[in-house]
């Protein structure tokens, strides 16, 4: 609606001294055309916002005005108290002003909203961490968030996945990214932008030199380039295997986190049909366990199914040897339209990348090609090897 956009340019123009007007146009999500029409709109109304041209023209209030608008409606409300999850607030230390903002937000509500501001941050808990994700390394952000936000260099010693040393660096800070319960530094080394883990920083000292940064580029710029470099990795080796049917969402969860196309499982067997899991007379299946599904998820979420085999963002954009792509494709047919067996195709970086695969047993087989099935074979008989001296008579098959 044109008043929710009239209030937003004010809005915008109250915490900045000049706003292009490509700019709000973007942000708003109309023309450039729109947007001074808005603006002569609010010149009407008596708002002293008047606009420059030029190369650093904009649109501008005059210096001091202010109006109090925190009218907010129900539904940005609820948003606001909803969404205020704890974890990344704690890491730099603002749990309490959080409160605090929060508290004057509910005093400036109108009365019918605060029951349900109030009401959203008790029936709903997000929770950033990951599944069993064990206690995380104690992060000390203080020296970062004064380089962010004083645009200083910062000078780091800093330990890569994997390496017994640190090496020292001296970066062009953009800021900071909380990712999965993960806090990333987001910074030029050399000009080229670059992912630095906080919980591996050993020591981080701010500098008296200014940040440079490339111009044009802000933290948003910087991290989507890193992430499309992490997740978008060309596919080298395209690995056709088959699956069994009871075992497709855990693979699809460990390996589809690059899948290309939307995944297409099969429609589920009417019962007694083969394939079913239900004989004719057996009339449904065991009650699910919500706790098992979590277990699954869990598993999922593990490190030998996507960092470990990726390797780490945080130390370049190649980032690690795998990372793949995904399709689930139709049934493997052996005899009948419901087989348990169901094909796939994952894409990989490098053949090696596949062992993550052997997690899944025997329920899992590589068809082709030949070079994926001689390394899985490979690392098998050496896994053989290691464990060749127990006694493993009587052991059922895994």
């Amino acid at each position: 609606m044109k008043s929710d956009r009239l209030l937003s340019i004010l809005l915008l123009l109250q915490t900045r001294a000049r706003v292009p007007a490509a700019e709000l146009a973007e942000r708003l999500e109309v023309s450039v055309r729109t947007i001074y029409r808005d603006v002569e709109s609010l010149s009407a109304a008596g708002v002293p916002v008047y606009a420059e041209r030029g190369r650093h023209g904009g649109i501008s209030l005059l210096p001091g005005y202010r109006t109090d608008v925190t009218g907010l409606t129900s539904h940005e409300a609820r948003a606001l108290f909803a969404l205020t999850a704890p974890g990344s607030h704690s890491a730099l230390g603002l749990d309490g002003a959080l409160r605090s903002a929060l508290r004057k937000v509910m005093v400036a509500l109108p009365a019918p909203h605060r029951p349900t501001a109030e009401l959203a941050s008790r029936r709903i808990l997000i929770d950033p961490d990951r599944w069993m994700s064990g206690p995380r390394p104690t992060v000390d952000l203080d020296a970062l968030e004064t380089a962010v936000f004083t645009d200083r260099r910062l000078r780091l010693r800093y330990r890569h996945s994997g390496a017994t040393r640190s090496h020292t660096y001296t970066v062009d800070p953009y800021g900071l990214v909380a990712k999965a319960g993960t806090w990333y530094l987001v910074a030029d080394r050399g000009g080229t932008p670059r992912l630095f883990r906080a919980d591996r920083i050993a020591t981080a000292t701010v500098t008296d030199a200014p940040a440079r940064r490339r111009p044009g580029v802000e933290l948003a710029d910087a991290w989507e380039s890193l992430r499309r470099e992490v997740e978008e990795r060309p596919v080298a080796v395209r690995v056709r295997a088959r699956v069994r049917r009871s075992r497709l969402d855990m693979l699809v969860r460990i390996v589809g986190s690059l899948l290309a196309t939307r995944v297409e499982v099969l429609p589920e067997p009417a019962p007694g049909q083969p394939g079913s899991g239900q004989g004719p007379d057996r009339a449904s299946d065991p009650a699910p366990d919500p706790v098992a599904d979590a277990r699954g998820d869990a598993q999922a979420d593990a490190p030998v199914g996507a960092d470990a085999e990726r390797g780490d963002p945080a130390d370049g954009a190649s980032a690690g040897e795998a990372g793949g792509r995904a399709d689930v494709g139709d049934a493997y047919d052996t005899g009948d339209a419901y087989d348990e067996w169901v094909t796939v195709e994952i894409g990989y970086t490098v053949a090696g990348a596949a062992r993550q695969l052997l997690q899944f047993g025997t329920d899992v087989e590589v068809l082709d090609p030949p070079e994926v099935r001689a390394v899985l074979a490979a690392t098998a008989a050496r896994i053989t090897d290691l464990y060749g001296g127990d006694d493993l008579a009587g052991e059922p098959a895994p």
